[in-house]
């Protein structure tokens, strides 16, 4: 009669083993989960903002887009940009788009009817109609498209508008965990990703001037392509 205690005794010996390896397995899993996390959750704002900044800057591509608000008109931007190469993805503004392609030191675009109109009339629109132009990226009329389309340029001048920052709670921005720095004197938040690098990961505002741009894609393949047949704007005369 002794022998079925035992066998019991040992049964149960084994069960709990077994549980407690599964509880040790469970907790060594829910510690690896845990430090996902980059620690820039117990970093001061000036930290954060600075580790955004340099993992940012260290990415080789990016996808940027959303809208904001410039001069009192909504302005729609969706690029892809590769670091020292170039950017590709469109624009909008004021009821206008157009195409855009940067690279070896070249800017294409192809324009709406309305972009083509807006800039050169109705006989422009007509002529340029599905049309891509080119110009050295330096001519002066597309210097200023060099904010947008170089990465380090656009995170270094988006992450330097800032007045005092606060740092706000963790929480999530399309599913990836982030902590919050909350720009107290302009408005405005910036989200930046609280596991893996501290990327940026979304600027919002909200008000007249508000807007939100997403960055993504962090590090994603990008081909840019020059497209054939682009008339060279630097040889024509501006229609009047």
């Amino acid at each position: 009669m002794s022998a079925l205690p035992l066998r019991l005794r040992a049964k149960s010996t084994s069960v709990a083993a077994t549980l407690a390896l599964l509880l040790l397995a469970a907790l060594a899993l829910a510690s690896c989960g845990g430090s996902s996390g980059n620690g820039i959750a117990s970093k001061t704002p000036t930290e954060i903002l600075a580790l955004s900044k340099q993992a940012a800057d260290s990415a080789n591509s990016v996808h940027v887009a959303g809208s904001i608000v410039s001069k009192g008109s909504p302005l729609t931007l969706d690029l892809f940009l590769l670091a020292g190469k170039g950017a590709r993805g469109r624009l909008s503004e004021g009821g206008s788009s157009f195409e855009l392609i940067e690279t070896g030191g070249t800017v294409y675009l192809r324009g709406s009817a309305a972009f083509y109109r807006r800039i050169g009339g109705a006989a422009a629109a007509q002529l340029l109609n599905g049309k891509w132009l080119k110009a050295p990226a330096s001519t002066p009329s597309f210097a200023s498209l060099g904010s947008l389309t170089d990465l380090r340029r656009l995170i270094d001048s988006t992450l330097a508008d800032h007045g005092t920052l606060a740092k706000g709670a963790t929480t999530s921005v399309n599913g990836q965990r982030v902590v919050g720095l909350n720009d107290t004197s302009k408005g405005g938040t910036l989200y930046v990703a609280a596991t893996g690098k501290p990327y940026p990961i979304q600027i919002a505002r909200t008000g007249a001037n508000g807007g939100r741009v997403i960055f993504d894609r962090w590090n994603a393949p990008v081909s840019l392509t020059a497209p054939s047949g682009a008339i060279d704007i630097t040889q024509l005369q501006g229609p009047h």
